[in-house]
């Protein structure tokens, strides 16, 4: 039996209960206080009618003694509250009914049982409280979080729109390719894809075999990913090198990005392979117009790989296209 009930007064049919039930249990007066002593009220509470018993045991009863205290204990609030829960717990799991008076023994058994109803189902609402409660702690807490993520993520959209855009006043082409490829690793990863940074692949003689930028993992596919800003729009040439490295790589899609857009025979070349593998184009400037709206990244390029298999159009453009 729980003894978390009734945190502040008892309701009144509880209070009448309980009333009519502690004189049964208890064959005489002294009983009476020493069941309620037991319980945690005060001895100055209870002085009183140990008195009034001393001086004339005739002018008072058991129920009067019980009223008077348990309505005391009932407008105490929190500082009757142990007192309170021990009075409960004492009645409910009282089972001796053996020292009852004979007469009073059905009646107080009734009365327990009753009282244990009372109590089981107040137990109840009070659990279904404490879980709503819970509960909405919980959606309270999710809600707070989800806010804050969402706080940081346009933190982190503002920042990399800002780097990108600086991207644009650097004059020297090598130091901006190097930090457009680090940059597109914090890009991708905003959204929480899965990112593997540039690497390269060397010969035995130590000389570079092949180098990829970096690659990123959508939906269960790996995407071997190329950046390039050039001052002229990428040609087959280029593209088909790209091309390459993902036929040499088993399952492995393509996807390219130019900071200088693409000529019409590159994006041929690209429109062909589909048949065979997905590979995607997309441009620098669509980057920034997703990080300047604080779109979705992996939706971008879900959305270029579905426009890439259904229409077979490599190349569309965020903000033009879709």
């Amino acid at each position: 039996m729980t003894t978390q009930h009734h945190s502040y007064q008892w309701p009144p049919d509880l209070m009448a209960q309980l009333i009519d039930v502690i004189p049964l249990l208890c064959r005489s007066k002294e009983d009476v206080l020493t069941f309620l002593r037991g319980a945690g009220v005060s001895p100055a509470t209870l002085d009183t009618f140990r008195r009034r018993l001393a001086e004339d045991r005739a002018s008072v009863n058991k129920y009067e003694i019980v009223r008077a205290v348990l309505g005391e204990l009932n407008e105490r609030g929190d500082s009757g509250l142990a007192a309170r829960r021990e009075v409960i717990r004492r009645v409910t799991e009282f089972e001796e009914f053996s020292t009852c008076w004979p007469d009073d023994q059905l009646k107080a058994k009734g009365l327990v049982a009753d009282i244990r109803k009372v109590v089981n189902v107040k137990d109840s609402f009070t659990r279904l409280q404490q879980e709503q409660e819970a509960e909405r702690r919980q959606r309270q807490t999710a809600q707070r979080e989800k806010e804050a993520a969402a706080v940081e993520r346009r933190r982190r959209y503002q920042m990399l729109h800002g780097e990108l855009s600086a991207l644009f006043q650097m004059s020297n082409p090598q130091q901006r390719g190097i930090a457009l490829e680090a940059l597109l690793n914090k890009i991708f990863a905003v959204d929480g894809l899965s990112i593997r940074e540039a690497f390269v692949l060397r010969r035995e003689d130590g000389q570079v075999a092949e180098q990829i930028d970096g690659a990123v993992e959508l939906d269960g596919s790996q995407y071997a990913v190329e950046v390039k800003w050039w001052a002229e729009p990428l040609g087959r040439p280029v593209v088909s090198e790209h091309l390459v490295r993902i036929f040499n790589r088993a399952e492995v899609r393509g996807l390219m990005i130019s900071a200088s857009g693409f000529t019409q025979p590159a994006i041929d070349e690209c429109r062909t392979s589909l048949t065979h593998r997905v590979m995607v184009l997309g441009e620098v400037h669509e980057l920034l117009l997703l990080l300047e709206q604080q779109r979705d990244i992996a939706n971008w390029l879900r959305e270029k790989v579905r426009r890439a298999t259904l229409d077979k159009r490599p190349l569309t453009i965020f903000g033009l296209d879709f």
